[in-house]
């Protein structure tokens, strides 16, 4: 198959996912919004797998015979009230996901490739950072969720230092993997720093603000999985990747707006104040209750 064919195709299926996007918007049209994404998905899968790079499709057909499986149970057994906690392991495996193919492409690329296995590896090492902080971040907003972790957990002094040192060790890794690219064991040690930013990041996190979280960690596997279509040369992954990361990132700052607070509180400030911070339940509400029938109440939903 030509790579204009190819390219093409995967033009196809991103007017499916803006298209499916839009529909999302509305209640009205969400199924059938959810319905063209999955179309253009598998669209972009069909193409990807007729590609003449692909060598064999035994694996790929069992990986994809344990994924449908794996999905096909959580969509019959998963509550709607622990959609979120899906949301984040989906988010999870984006990135970890991201992380793994990027780092083989690096181990197997030829060292004698030249200004593109420099390019190779500056994609490669953007790849890990982000992927590896969206994968054990949204692990962890899983696990808060769930109720497997407690909201006070990882609250220490001066975190805020200490993700910055991170964060500027995970920079200077890549730094050096992008001067030597073969130096595959930078791959090793960026994923492993990013992987501790991503954890020191979200642990804190708790109560109101764990969606925010989980729409930015969206972004995030979105961004991943953007990098990656640079370290294939695979449009169809930089576009579906730019998508979900444009909209997480609108969905973010429109749940910021409406919680009246700053993304950087959320990840940087106090996540939540304590009962003596201010004024109790009561003292906002008394006086400000107002008695409706259900006449009233069924011509304001109805509106």
């Amino acid at each position: 198959m030509s790579d204009q064919i190819i390219n093409l195709t995967y033009l196809a299926a991103a007017v499916f996912f803006i298209m499916g996007l839009k529909g999302l918007g509305r209640p009205r049209t969400a199924v059938r919004g959810n319905l063209l994404c999955a179309i253009g998905m598998l669209i972009a899968i069909v193409v990807t797998l007729l590609d003449a790079r692909i060598i064999g499709f035994g694996t790929i057909i069992a990986g994809v015979a344990v994924g449908g499986l794996i999905g096909l149970v959580l969509a019959v057994k998963i509550e709607m009230t622990a959609m979120p906690q899906l949301v984040a392991v989906f988010n999870a495996l984006g990135g970890g996901a991201s992380v793994l193919v990027a780092g083989s492409e690096l181990i197997s690329a030829d060292p004698e490739a030249g200004t593109t296995l420099y390019a190779l590896a500056w994609a490669v090492s953007a790849t890990g950072i982000i992927g590896s902080i969206t994968f054990w971040g949204s692990m962890v907003a899983f696990a808060k969720l769930q109720g497997l972790v407690s909201d006070k957990a990882g609250r220490i002094s001066g975190r805020n230092i200490i993700n910055i040192i991170l964060g500027l060790a995970a920079l200077g890794l890549a730094a050096w993997l992008g001067a030597n690219p073969t130096a595959t064991w930078a791959y090793g040690a960026l994923a492993l720093v990013s992987a501790v930013l991503g954890l020191t990041m979200v642990l804190p996190i708790g109560g109101a603000d764990m969606p925010v979280v989980i729409a930015l960690l969206n972004s995030l596997s979105g961004l991943a999985c953007s990098t990656a279509g640079f370290v294939f040369n695979n449009n169809g992954l930089i576009i579906s990747g730019s998508l979900v990361g444009a909209s997480g990132l609108i969905l973010t700052q429109i749940m910021c707006k409406a919680m009246n607070r700053s993304l950087g509180s959320v990840l940087f400030g106090k996540m939540q104040a304590a009962a003596s911070d201010g004024p109790t339940a009561d003292a906002i509400y008394e006086g400000k209750i107002k008695a409706a029938g259900a006449e009233e109440i069924a011509m304001l939903l109805e509106t």
